[in-house]
């Protein structure tokens, strides 16, 4: 690859990754539709598996998932370039709206109608999050336990001060304990 149109994918990944970073609220869960759209069926850089595989690994790599997922994919459409491109345009606009809150905070908390919207926000993310788990959740085995793990986990998390840490350990090792006692059941 040419190492011009290497530094202009780099850049369309800096657009993409900036834009779903500025209009995107409540975190990297948040996030994850939104690139799944841009960088699988937008763009077609990669599969839907790929970046599946990429949801999880940044899932289990320490870090913010939304880091993580731009860094992996950036990495694998555009090398090390991509990957600090993608990583650059997720981050910045968290960075400049934090510093722009930060300066004007005390004003911010006083205002009803900020507090009603960053409610209402609140509520769109757990929408998009039920769909983020119903869109991936396709490519994965459905059965009642997944089902009833998921709902519970969610709802842990939603509703009361667990961890989100602790809750995703939990699950993984309730997970893995159900695949090794199912497993044993088939042989």
């Amino acid at each position: 690859m040419n190492k011009n149109s290497n530094f202009y994918k780099s850049l369309d990944l800096f657009k993409v990754f900036f834009k779903i970073g500025l209009f995107t609220f409540g975190g990297g869960y948040a996030m994850i539709p939104f690139i799944q759209k841009e960088i699988v069926e937008k763009n077609g850089w990669i599969t839907d598996e790929e970046i599946l595989d990429m949801f999880a690994i940044a899932e289990a790599t320490p870090g913010v998932i939304a880091v993580n997922t731009a860094t992996f994919v950036g990495y694998k459409i555009s090398g090390f370039l991509g990957s600090l491109f993608a990583t650059l345009g997720v981050v910045l606009p968290s960075v400049f709206i934090i510093l722009l809150i930060a300066y004007f905070i005390k004003d911010f908390l006083s205002i009803k109608i900020i507090a009603y919207a960053f409610k209402g926000i609140r509520a769109g993310v757990i929408v998009l999050i039920i769909g983020a788990i119903t869109k991936f959740s396709k490519n994965n085995d459905i059965n009642i336990f997944n089902i009833i793990i998921t709902i519970t986990a969610f709802f842990i998390s939603a509703f009361t001060n667990v961890n989100t840490i602790l809750i995703l350990l939990c699950s993984l090792i309730i997970g893995i304990l159900y695949k090794v006692l199912t497993n044993r059941k088939e042989i």
